[in-house]
């Protein structure tokens, strides 16, 4: 059941493999590990596109890409993933991963003002990158382990109903 929900909304494995963006990944893009759906490739897909919707980047579904083709993962569902982060959710999270930093690192949150210009990134940024960069790679990483054992219980959790639901079914039809 869980396969089928999940196949529902995933791409057809052609247009992904012929996709422009992802054409200098050649041959890579025909392990057939990078499209199983399994509990093995599902859960490491959550881990990698977990982590890389937190880590402060443009374009960070080619690093998704390329990472769900090292690790042997789902390929769709790492990159589906990074989408977290958009630019609707960037400013709460990325401001969330600020104060986390900042407090890891105890050092007091600064009034910043958000102005879209070279000027502002390369001054505010350079005021305020290592408590946004530790908070943004902390978060990547917690986010990345629940999401993967997440999976991992939810995929075996399912499996065991099935089986019981199975089982169940196979006592019922013997009973008289």
């Amino acid at each position: 059941m869980a396969k089928k929900i999940i196949r529902r909304f995933m791409p057809d494995v052609h247009i992904i493999r012929n996709h422009k963006n992802l054409k200098f990944f050649g041959k890579l893009l025909h392990d057939p590990n990078l499209w199983h759906l399994n509990r093995r490739s599902v859960s490491g897909a959550f881990a990698v596109g977990l982590f890389m919707a937190f880590v402060p980047m443009p374009f960070q579904m080619i690093p998704a890409a390329a990472l769900a083709i090292l690790f042997r993962v789902n390929l769709p569902i790492s990159v589906a993933l990074v989408w977290i982060t958009n630019p609707i959710t960037m400013p709460p999270v990325f401001y969330f991963t600020y104060t986390l930093g900042t407090w890891i690192l105890d050092k007091p949150v600064l009034d910043i003002e958000f102005e879209i210009s070279w000027d502002w990134i390369t001054y505010e940024l350079h005021r305020i990158w290592k408590p946004f960069l530790l908070g943004s790679l902390l978060t990547a990483a917690v986010c990345a382990a629940a999401g993967y054992f997440t999976m991992r219980a939810l995929w075996r959790w399912h499996v065991v109903r099935e089986w019981e639901q199975r089982k169940n079914r196979r006592t019922q039809k013997k009973a008289p």
